[in-house]
This record gives structure tokens, sequence and C-alpha cells, in this order.
């Protein structure tokens, strides 16, 4: 069990690695949904690939297959981050989640009407939906691993602005800091990890990885690094124990590991009644 679930238990964790803190800037800006609307529209770009596009793309420049699979599903992501970073408004009757439930209902009904133009497209939208984790190979984990640790360095150097515009955009528009900008270099940064994620993982799990942690922590602190160890703690649980049914029970990976994590979910509920939350004091440089 152990060497045949190795690379998909190791894919997870390195998902979970930047999932579990992006999630916590998601869920400060209550953008709950943004996660699932990138996520789709990056399936949304890999369907437009499969139905030939990449291959022409790879014949006309000479790029890997994959690599202009790849490319056209992180185009089409970009988009749509620079959409949702364009769409705070702050209007009273348009929020900004009706946004980006609109790209999702979009891209989904793109993807299924892109699918429906291919062969085996049922089956094609089914592996969108629930990912390959099975199937990952080593190169794949660590040409992975290599693109959050990119990411993740990122996020470190420019951590304060962030974080600020996470936790507090009020105070951010005070230092007039351009916050349209600012969410642009958030969401596009996030539309890579999520092109890459999906590409594994599948919109349901990426979706799962990202909030479902992230929610567990702010229930029980608001410091920032206990909002991560609680995460990575219990997003790691939730991996272990998805993985661990789906070979027990011969069962599709992608799909347990989301009832594994809403089951985590449950306990954390749980635990949260005997157990008083501890508030942080703000983002620590």
């Amino acid at each position: 069990m152990f060497e045949l679930m190795l690379p998909a238990l190791v894919a997870s964790l390195v998902i979970l690695s930047i999932h579990g803190y992006l999630g916590i800037h998601i869920i400060a800006r209550g953008v709950i949904f943004v996660d699932l609307a990138l996520a789709q529209v990056a399936a949304f770009g890999w369907a437009v690939a499969g139905l030939g596009i990449g291959h022409r793309l790879h014949e006309a420049v000479g790029i890997p297959e994959g690599a202009a699979s790849y490319a056209i599903g992180l185009l089409a992501t970009l988009l749509a981050a620079a959409l949702i970073s364009l769409s705070r408004t702050g209007h009273k009757y348009v929020p900004h989640e009706a946004i980006i439930g609109i790209i999702y209902v979009v891209a989904t009904a793109g993807t299924i009407l892109v699918a429906a133009q291919a062969p085996r497209g049922s089956e094609h939208v089914e592996q969108l939906l629930t990912g390959t984790l099975l199937w990952v190979t080593w190169p794949e984990i660590f040409r992975t691993a290599v693109i959050y640790l990119a990411i993740g360095i990122v996020h470190w150097l420019l951590r304060k602005r962030f974080f600020l515009i996470s936790l507090d955009p009020e105070a951010a528009a005070r230092e007039n800091i351009s916050i349209p900008k600012w969410d642009f270099l958030f969401y596009a940064l996030f539309g890579v990890v999520v092109t890459q994620s999906v590409a594994i993982g599948g919109v349901l799990v990426v979706f799962s990885f990202l909030v479902i942690p992230a929610v567990i922590a702010f229930l029980f602190t608001e410091a920032p690094t206990k909002l991560l160890a609680i995460a990575w703690g219990t997003g790691t649980i939730g991996v272990v124990l998805g993985l661990a049914v789906s070979f027990k029970s011969d069962l599709p990976t992608g799909p347990v590991l989301v009832c594994s994590f809403a089951l985590v979910l449950m306990l954390a509920f749980g635990v949260r009644r005997l157990v008083k939350p501890t508030t942080g004091t703000g983002i620590q440089a």
C-alpha cells in the first residue's frame, strides 16, 4: 500500500502546503468561492487544450504538448484573475462573491460545452473534477513543488502588503495602496497555483484543500502562526485518512479526500465546543 500510495501522498501534501496558506487569505478576504471559480476556469482551459489546440500549439511553437496545455489553462486563469481583481467595487448591491459566482457558472458551462465536442468528453470532465492523484508521477510532483516554492517565496517577500489587504483593506486604502493592482498580483499568483493543482487533484479536491483547513484553523485562533499550524496539521490528517480509506475501500481518491476533509471539519466543530479559541494580535512580520 505504502509504495502505491506514496506519490499520491506526497503530491497531496505538496498541494496542501500552499493551499493551506492561501486559504487563510481567502477566508480573511471573504471570497470563499474564488478558488472554486479559478479552478473551474483552469479546468476550462485544460478542456480547451484537450480539443487539440494544445497539440497544434506544440507543433507550431515546438514546446512540449503538456506545457502548451498548461499555458492555455494558465492564460484562462490569469484573465479570470484580472476580472476578479478589478471587480472589487464595494458596491452595496453587487458583492464581490456575485462576480466570482458568475465566473464559476460561465466556466462550468464552457467546460461542459467544450467537453461535448471532444471524444470521451464526459470522462474528461470527471477527471477535471476529481483529479488523477493516483497516477501522478514523480517528475510532475517535483515540478509542482518548484512552482509552489517560487510562489511561496514571493508571498514571503510581500507578506506585509498581502496580509494588510486581506485583513484590513480599509487601512490599505488609507495608506494609498492600489488595491486592484495588488489584488491582481495576488490572484495571478493564486491562478498559477490553481492551474497546476487542478491538473493533479481536480476542482473538488483543490477547493477542499484550500477552504476546509483554513476554516478549521479560524475556529480556534486568529494568530497567524497558529492558523498555519492548525491548517497544515488538520489538512495532513485529512489527506492520510482519505488516502487510506480510498485504498482499503477501492473508491475514487478525489471524492474520498473531500469527504475525509469534511469529516475532519465536523470533528473540529465538536472539539471547538470544548476548547476556548485564542485571538491573535495581528500579522507579524
